[in-house]
């Protein structure tokens, strides 16, 4: 069994409630650490899982138990070119030549901020175009795209993601496979 570590924003508990750790703990994310940062509560876990889908739906659940409203999971889907060089392991210079059309073609736009100083990436699109051009291992882009599903999911108002994240994965695999 792997260890997974990500995130949950949640919201709805009163962070000064007496049982507000325990209500966490005792719905099952006696893995995780549970904060109330800028507002939000964070369950910031390290979960034995099958895989990163296994994990982040049974977290889900239990967050859910515990009573919270699962906003998100993290980590964050939005980048700037330091998070990217941090979550490749590449330079931060070499981001910026990607980014500019120095190295490779077609890196993917921006999607917020584009007319700041401070653009950022969806990490998603970001973690394939690396892999398609041989710069991370494929894990690395099904994982950021499990996290896009999750969270397109949780929009949606579903909490028992199993399935559906187990049936995206493969289909996203498929289709990584398809064009390498």
């Amino acid at each position: 069994m792997k260890k997974f570590e990500f995130s949950i924003v949640a919201s709805g508990l009163d962070p000064q409630a007496d049982d507000f750790e325990a209500r966490f703990f005792d719905a099952g994310c006696d893995d995780a650490t549970v904060s109330f940062q800028k507002g939000h509560t964070i369950v910031d876990f390290t979960r034995g899982a099958d895989s990163l889908e296994a994990a982040i739906s049974s977290a889900v659940q239990a967050v859910s138990r515990a009573g919270a409203k699962v906003d998100r999971v993290e980590p964050d889907p939005l980048v700037s070119l330091s998070e990217i060089s941090a979550r490749t392991g590449l330079t931060r210079g070499a981001m910026t030549h990607y980014h500019k059309g120095d190295r490779g073609k077609d890196f993917p736009a921006p999607v917020a901020r584009v007319t700041s100083g401070s653009p950022l990436w969806d990490w998603a699109e970001v973690a394939r175009w690396m892999f398609e051009n041989q710069k991370i291992e494929k894990q690395v882009a099904i994982e950021a795209e499990i996290v896009r599903f999750a969270n397109e999911a949780i929009g949606r108002g579903a909490t028992d993601l199993s399935r559906d994240l187990q049936q995206r994965a493969k289909e996203y695999e498929a289709k990584l496979a398809a064009a390498a």
